[in-house]
């Protein structure tokens, strides 16, 4: 990771998108305003097509960017693989769970033209989406170098398992969001801590304060001088 006991900044922020939806171009609007990076997990299989879900009365646009969109949208943060048509994982036998990932980093690779090596846990409803089946499946058959689970820990502590990584918060979480975040920028570190986010940029419609919400967080925790500010990859491995 790029902050170790080495260096003078042991404080990192990092934030893990998924779905490669449309609203993630308002949202890379916002991160690079602030200077923050993000990761961005996307379905090579899905690209270009459209949902609407319903919450709680409101329909909100689920449209994946098109294929020939992606490397442009998300140029200056990392691509990461989220499968190619976000099944349950551990449902699935080891031969197609090595398919959906491995596939889906290619095909990946070959639109951003760099190493893709990260990875989201797809989920949706019907169990857990991860395990450590899963896990060492994707550790020994593939060339993923970490994973997001949809898990939070409420903390800023390395983790060890990089094949099932938890975030710190999801961002949704509004008052716990930012009460960690109170305490990231303002704790003396002196040993490597990372705040990780995590989310669905579609989520964001849910509620017409999410926004500025968001963009409150992002000027509460850019600009300071002992945090980096990077993408998963950077920050992880």
């Amino acid at each position: 990771m790029n902050i170790s006991s080495g260096q003078s900044i042991k404080k990192a922020i990092t934030f893990s998108y998924d779905d490669g939806v449309t609203q993630d171009i308002r949202l890379i609007e916002l991160l690079n305003k602030y200077g923050l990076k993000c990761t961005f997990n996307l379905n090579s299989n899905l690209f270009g097509t459209n949902n609407i879900l319903h919450h709680h009365g409101l329909r909100i646009a689920q449209y994946r960017i098109a294929l020939p969109d992606i490397k442009y949208v998300y140029e200056g943060h990392e691509v990461a693989v989220h499968t190619l048509t976000h099944p349950m994982l551990p449902k699935l036998e080891k031969d197609d769970i090595i398919y959906q990932i491995e596939e889906d980093r290619k095909n990946l690779e070959e639109i951003v033209g760099y190493d893709v090596v990260g990875m989201a846990y797809p989920g949706g409803g019907g169990g857990p989406n991860n395990d450590d089946r899963v896990a060492q499946i994707i550790k020994e058959n593939t060339k993923i170098k970490y994973c997001r689970t949809t898990a939070t820990t409420a903390n800023f502590e390395l983790q060890e398992n990089l094949y099932r990584f938890n975030s710190s918060e999801y961002h949704l979480n509004w008052d716990r969001m930012m009460e960690l975040g109170k305490q990231f920028v303002e704790m003396k570190a002196d040993k490597p801590q990372i705040f990780y986010i995590w989310g669905h940029s579609y989520e964001m419609e849910y509620d017409s304060r999410n926004w500025v919400r968001l963009e409150n967080f992002f000027e509460m925790i850019s600009g300071r001088d002992d945090i980096f500010y990077g993408t998963n990859r950077e920050v992880l491995l």
